[in-house]
């Protein structure tokens, strides 16, 4: 330990740190940052408070605490312990807490002051997760507002200095140098030709691996993109295994036994190969490491306001992570590394990758945000700020839940912040308490389902038949949740009276889960849907109250159902409708008597352009699910306008009545959007006329009461209504309909999207015209069409005064021979322009 590179520097940071309440240290990997330098803070007393170091993965927080523990001779919960979500040891005498990056909102937002805490640390601040970007907003926060004595260090082995330095302004920089042995590279593209990569992978993998099994000495790490990667490289590559060679796996969802086989040393004489996601990139040391097989891809979720689900996808790592993988080779020795794609494709990865808060579900955070006082991310100090849509969709689910009121934090979103888990599942918790006297035993199945959808045991895809399961012995892990939840929050647990409760699974799951109650669609090509009978031959296809398409396998336990509650879902990398992997069916009735404000009633008119069909309907609705249709008799004409509106707004603009002169009008009226933008013309795109069909279309609409009136739009009159007057006047002076050529003669503009204007004119009428006409303030130059006296094509030309003195000499020959009765002068620019034949001038 005394022998790390952090050792350097170790005098510089203390005096940092008892100078600045602001440090940012830089260290690559294996400088000893995250294990030597909190140890020596505790030996050096440097303060008299407890220390939090974060850490973006409970395994790295957990095995980091194990380790500086043991240096101490010491047991976990003593001076070192560690916080995460169900899983905390500490005690009085604990010092250094080190913890799961979610712990420290939830820390202060119980103790603004952190009032036992002098200093925090962040630790592996490059992997830019959500919770540490909001975790570092919050420690500024209380560092500025209520405690400047507050220490906060932040430290990685890669920075955006710049932006972090902008952040902190006032923060020091301390940088240490690492110990990285030499580490070789060799290149083993996959070959992608024959197959795509989840074929090409494992096949890849097996073949670099025993190849490096031949080539170099030492244990292997494997990065593979994922756990399902893990598992079929692990079966292909069990044929390798001896009593001298072990095949591990490491990923997050493995038991901690598990974990640790992977990491610790074996025996002497004893090689092993760990297949392990990205979560062995950073903080862990695996013993004995000297070769890295990096497959170049990793999972990233993308979450999708639209569908409020988030994409698995497999992407290209970045060079930064390239970089980190290879140097877990050479971390102890010198090591090589196999990457898995070409040496030239290297430059073309991204140099990091996007941060987390970008892309990601922000639900919990926003909560969080609104229980902290904050209106809007704006007001933290964050390097990065979040989607728009994303919060948008946020906000949105929290107000259905009741969390937030007129976009305030709401008592119920306080209570629902408290239960430290998912905004959905809190909320069921906590409606479920307050439903126990008319429900008994809802509680008790509420704490067994969140315990289930909350662990990482793998569930069958009903979850009725889970909690069924768990009641037979089975999900102890789950059910020791559920205990510790039901004892927290003093709810009862289960007794003889109890035993129907599973008939409260659906409407557990659709308080959770609104927006995911899903209806069987018709299946087309498969067969009828019928109620207890199943002969599809494709996937059970349904749809979600959001809108979202979802399916099950056809043979799948649920595909009978007419409607589910769906828990667990993820959209596919092609795009097509997501799977479901938890789920349970549910009653409507008990759904109607349970969650009334989930139904709403709407009378839904509609012209059919297409098929000149007027649809009236009274509808039930489920969000976007229409449940019940009944035929509406009383129509009112203002709701047959609002149909025909509707009905234009699903057709499209090509329905209205479009004619030449209104056409030319809407060409002009883009082109000024885009050539005078500063003047006030407003966007008349596709997209931004039927956004606003409410305010320009509807006025025009009298009397229009369906297909058969439409001619009777006065599509000018409704598209100028969107100008002030002076823009119309405005419109003729800049970009006139017509131009006057030297002859007199007033000649139609042709107007195109994105292009110039041209003017098609016979040669003659332009003799005399030198200079280069123009529209828009003269910014746009006209493009001249000069045509032959039979209006044939001559020349076309932005630069009359070039042609004139230039190829018009060629034209001239030709012309003249051709049309002799015309005027053909030998100097055009000083030639009287003419509409005549030359007796007649």
């Amino acid at each position: 330990m005394a022998a790390l590179p952090i050792t350097s520097v170790l005098p510089s940071l203390f005096a940092a740190l008892k100078s600045s309440n602001q440090v940012i240290l830089q260290a690559p990997p294996g400088a000893g940052k995250s294990t030597l330098l909190p140890l020596k803070l505790l030996q050096e007393n440097i303060f008299s408070g407890r220390i939090l170091m974060l850490e973006p993965r409970r395994l790295a927080a957990r095995n980091i605490a194990v380790f500086m523990a043991s240096q101490l001779q010491q047991k976990v919960g003593e001076d070192v312990g560690y916080r995460m979500r169900g899983d905390t040891k500490v005690s009085q005498s604990t010092r250094l807490e080190v913890v799961t990056e979610g712990i420290l909102t939830r820390m202060i937002q119980q103790d603004p002051e952190l009032t036992d805490y002098d200093l925090i640390i962040f630790d592996e601040f490059h992997e830019r997760s959500l919770n540490a970007d909001i975790g570092l907003a919050f420690a500024l926060e209380v560092q500025q507002g209520l405690r400047d004595d507050l220490n906060l260090l932040v430290m990685s082995a890669t920075l955006d200095s710049e932006g972090l330095q902008n952040m902190l302004p006032d923060a020091k920089l301390i940088t240490a140098e690492g110990r990285c042995f030499p580490v070789s590279y060799s290149y083993h593209p996959m070959d992608l030709q024959r197959s795509n990569i989840k074929q090409a992978l494992p096949n890849s993998i097996v073949a670099t691996v025993k190849l490096a099994l031949q080539q170099q000495a030492g244990n292997v790490l494997v990065f593979l993109p994922g756990v399902s990667e893990i598992k079929r490289c692990q079966q292909q590559l069990q044929e390798l295994t001896n009593e001298h060679l072990q095949v591990l796996p490491l990923y997050g969802q493995l038991t901690q036994q598990q974990q640790q086989a992977a990491i610790n040393p074996l025996a002497k004489g004893q090689r092993k190969i760990v297949l392990a996601t990205n979560i062995a990139e950073t903080s862990l040391t695996i013993e004995g490491i000297s070769v890295v097989i990096d497959s170049g891809l990793e999972r990233r979720v993308s979450f999708s306001p639209r569908s409020g689900v988030g994409r698995l996808q497999t992407k290209r790592i970045s060079q930064a992570s390239a970089t980190q993988r290879a140097g877990r080779a050479g971390r102890l020795q010198a090591g090589h590394c196999y990457r898995l794609w070409r040496e030239e494709d290297h430059s073309r990865l991204e140099a990091q990758i996007e941060p987390e808060i970008i892309a990601a579900d922000l639900t919990s955070t926003c909560l969080e945000l609104k229980v902290w006082g904050v209106d809007s991310f704006a007001e933290l100090a964050l390097l990065d700020q979040p989607s728009t849509a994303n919060v948008q969709y946020a906000e949105e689910l929290l107000t259905d839940l009741g969390a937030l009121e007129s976009g305030s934090c709401s008592k119920h979103g306080q209570a629902l912040a408290e239960f430290g888990m998912s905004p959905r599942l809190a909320h069921m918790l906590l409606t479920a308490k307050e439903w126990e006297n008319e429900r008994p035993g809802i509680s008790w199945l509420a704490c067994r389902l969140i315990a289930l959808l909350e662990g990482s045991e793998r569930l069958p895809l009903d979850l009725d038949f889970a909690l069924q399961q768990m009641a037979s012995g089975h999900f102890k892990q789950a059910l020791r949740q559920a205990q510790q939840w039901a004892q927290r929050f003093s709810f009862v647990k289960s007794s003889s009276k109890q035993a129907n409760t599973h008939a409260y699974t659906g409407l557990l799951l659709a308080l959770a889960y609104p927006d995911r109650i899903a209806q069987r669609r018709t299946c087309s090509g498969s067969g009828q849907a019928a109620r207890g009978q199943a002969i599809y031959s494709q996937d059970v296809r349904y749809m979600l109250s959001n809108g979202l398409g979802v399916k099950l396998m056809a043979d799948a336990s649920l595909a009978t159902a007419e409607l589910l509650v769906v828990a667990d879902l993820s959209l596919t990398e092609q795009g097509a409708d997501a799977m479901v992997y938890n789920a349970c069916d549910v009653d409507l009735a008990e759904l109607k008597a349970g969650l009334p404000q989930l139904f709403t009633e709407q009378a839904f008119v509609q012209w059919d352009l297409k098929a000149q069909k007027l649809i009236a309907q009274q509808r039930q609705c489920l969000g976007k699910l229409v449940l019940s249709r009944q035929v509406l008799t009383t129509i009112t004409p203002a709701q047959k306008q609002a149909a025909v509106l509707a009905g234009i707004r699903k057709a499209g603009l090509s329905v209205l009545p479009w004619n030449d002169q209104n056409k030319a009008l809407l060409t002009r009226l883009r082109c000024a959007n885009q050539w005078l933008p500063e003047l006030g013309f407003i966007d008349y795109s596709d997209e931004a006329l039927i956004a606003d069909l409410d305010n320009w279309l509807l006025p025009y609409l009298t009397g229009v009461t369906g297909p058969a009136q439409m001619k009777k739009i006065p599509l000018t009159d409704a598209l100028l209504s969107r100008l002030e007057w002076s823009l119309q006047q405005r419109l003729d002076k800049e970009l006139p309909t017509h131009f006057t050529v030297p002859t007199g003669s007033k000649i139609k503009l042709r107007y195109s999207d994105n292009v110039a204007p041209s003017l098609p004119v016979r040669i003659q009428e332009m003799f005399g015209q030198a200079n280069k006409p123009a529209v828009a303030n003269g910014r746009v130059p006209i493009v001249i069409e000069l045509l032959s006296p039979a209006q044939r094509p001559l020349q076309i030309t932005q630069d009359l005064l070039g042609f004139w003195s230039g190829s018009y000499t060629e034209v001239k020959k030709e012309m003249k021979g051709r049309y002799p009765k015309h005027y053909w002068p030998d100097n055009p620019l000083e030639a009287m322009p003419t509409r005549r034949v030359k007796k007649h001038m």
